[in-house]
């Protein structure tokens, strides 16, 4: 779609909602703020949820979200689209069917579990991502876990990055991003479109309070997508505004912290 003069790019997260404001749609808000797009929001879930878990969650109806991204779409538009928590194989199928529909590039977190521990998706809707929501997707951001969720690979070193890439990648998405943060040593994620593989490596902060990482960074690369940046600069510049946000989280009540999403900000 063509860009007003006015208006900055558009992005529109579909996921659930954090009560306590460190992930889900108040963590993609906020990202797609501090980057200079303009974030748009499809409710898929409702969480209660604060810094030491999730204590139960509610999905929408599918025609509820199904609204929700027709009113976006039909009146507004998108120049990106990132997916986050789905809940259930109908939420799943809701969604993808508006990824195949649209021309705009879409980041799919697939969201398993939460920092936590706690399941965010129904065993049955693993299948629905699988078939459904991954072939529609520019880029897939799973974290170790998910990988395993998916594929069956089990990831324990750097060097079984690759085979989980390769995995993922035979599902259907254009990009892969395997997030390796919860391996010894320095983090590395790798980036791979089935040719190419791009390596991504930060420096690991002494910090627990991370929660909202994974949703933070399929944002914001989302949003550079908008600003219209490649799927590696995206990446890239995505990869450096989260390791910033890490390095500034901050405690809050008795659990982990969220990152602070405002970190270029507070001078």
């Amino acid at each position: 779609m063509t860009r007003t003069a006015s208006a900055p790019p558009l992005v529109l997260t579909i996921a659930g909602s954090d009560s306590g404001g460190g992930a889900g749609i108040q963590a993609d808000l906020k990202t797609m703020l501090a980057l200079g797009v303009h974030g748009m929001s499809v409710v898929a879930a409702v969480t209660a949820q604060n810094s030491l878990g999730v204590q139960g969650y509610w999905e929408l109806p599918p025609e509820a979200v199904r609204a929700q991204i027709d009113s976006v779409l039909s009146d507004i538009g998108v120049h990106a689209i990132k997916t986050g928590m789905l809940a259930s194989s109908s939420l799943v199928e809701v969604v993808a069917e508006t990824l195949a529909a649209s021309d705009a590039p879409a980041v799919v977190d697939p969201v398993g579990v939460s920092k936590h521990g706690d399941s965010l998706l129904a065993p049955e809707a693993v299948d629905a991502v699988r078939s459904a929501l991954l072939p529609a997707a520019t880029v897939v951001t799973p974290n170790l876990y998910e990988v395993e969720q998916l594929t069956g690979v089990k990831v324990v070193d750097e060097s079984g990055l690759r085979e989980a890439a390769e995995a993922v990648k035979a599902l259907g998405p254009a990009w892969v991003l395997i997030k390796g943060g919860h391996l010894p040593g320095e983090p590395a994620d790798l980036l791979f479109d089935g040719e190419r593989e791009h390596r991504f490596t930060a420096p690991r902060h002494d910090n627990r309070h991370t929660h909202g990482t994974g949703c933070t960074l399929a944002s914001a690369i989302a949003s550079h997508l908008a600003l219209g940046d490649d799927v590696p600069a995206a990446v890239a510049r995505a990869k450096e505004y989260v390791t910033g946000a890490i390095a500034a989280g901050f405690p809050l009540g008795a659990g982990i912290g969220p990152v602070d999403h405002a970190w270029r900000h507070r001078g």
